[in-house]
């Protein structure tokens, strides 16, 4: 690795400490010695999926490496309320002075593990995979997806460059989705499916004769969800997207679907209560 490079990840933390930081933490400085030592417990204040315990470490060491943190438990684990993840060892004064940024990424990481475990276990995972969108918060988006990989789900594209997703804009500036998908044909990478997003079935029958790979059903009812399961046969891939909830999704994966995707599980995830306690 080159001397001085900086990940992707440790930007978002540095750039994290800094907005948190400033000039320095003024109250830690004034309250504790530079020489006190310290042990912090970090406590699940309620049941979680945890996710990001490496990134609340990397927290801690960005700003003193002699910061040690260590977790009983991995990501993807479920933690029962109350239990002790882990400890933090080391400057009393960098401890108190991270914890905020370090406890805000942690608690909103096992907040999108956890929602989506609750997604995960109203499905059938052997048959249907639940999915992530783009609606992520900006800057956030490689941290929110490796979250919802650790709830059990799995991600779709990345962003605009690594996948092929025709929308009803495209379609509509095109002037039909069989010249959208055309044209995508004309100039895309053969390593690189084509999905079409519709509406309705006879969209939907437009997608597939024009040699579209995948369907995305764009708010489908369940009844016209299985409805286009029956119309595609198996000729594409179908997701099922759009309003889907907690007390909808179960319904939606039995209809044959085989990817349902879920902008809540990033856009809408609460944060989960996790703290950080010196002892």
């Amino acid at each position: 690795m080159t001397a001085g490079y900086v990940s992707p990840i440790e930007h978002i933390i540095d750039r994290a400490l800094e907005e948190d930081l400033g000039s320095g933490d003024i109250t830690t400085s004034a309250v504790i010695d530079p020489s006190t030592e310290g042990t912090a417990r970090i406590v699940a204040k309620e049941e979680i999926v945890l996710a990001g315990i490496e990134f609340f470490s990397m927290v801690f060491s960005r700003l003193d490496p002699e910061i040690i943190v260590t977790s009983t438990y991995h990501d993807g684990d479920v933690i029962p309320e109350g239990a002790d993840i882990g400890t933090v060892k080391g400057s009393l004064r960098g401890i108190l002075s991270a914890e905020r940024t370090a406890l805000n990424f942690l608690q909103h990481l096992s907040g999108i593990a956890t929602l989506t475990r609750q997604y995960v276990a109203k499905t059938d995972p052997s048959r249907v995979r639940v999915i992530d969108t783009r609606k992520t918060t900006p800057g956030l988006r490689i941290l929110e997806k490796y979250a919802v990989r650790k709830g059990g789900g799995f991600n779709h594209r990345f962003g605009l460059f690594d996948g092929i997703l025709i929308k009803d804009n495209h379609i509509a500036a095109a002037g039909s989705i069989s010249e959208a998908v055309e044209k995508v044909r004309a100039t895309a990478p053969h390593t690189l499916r084509v999905q079409v997003e519709v509406e309705d079935i006879t969209q939907l029958e437009e997608a597939i004769g024009a040699g579209a790979d995948a369907i995305l059903l764009d708010n489908m009812s369940p009844d016209e969800t299985r409805e286009a399961v029956a119309v595609a046969r198996g000729r594409v891939v179908l997701e099922a997207s759009g309003g889907i909830n907690l007390e909808t999704i179960e319904e939606i994966a039995q209809t044959g679907v085989e990817l349902i995707s879920v902008g809540r599980l990033t856009h809408s995830a609460r944060s989960v209560d996790i703290s950080l306690e010196v002892i």
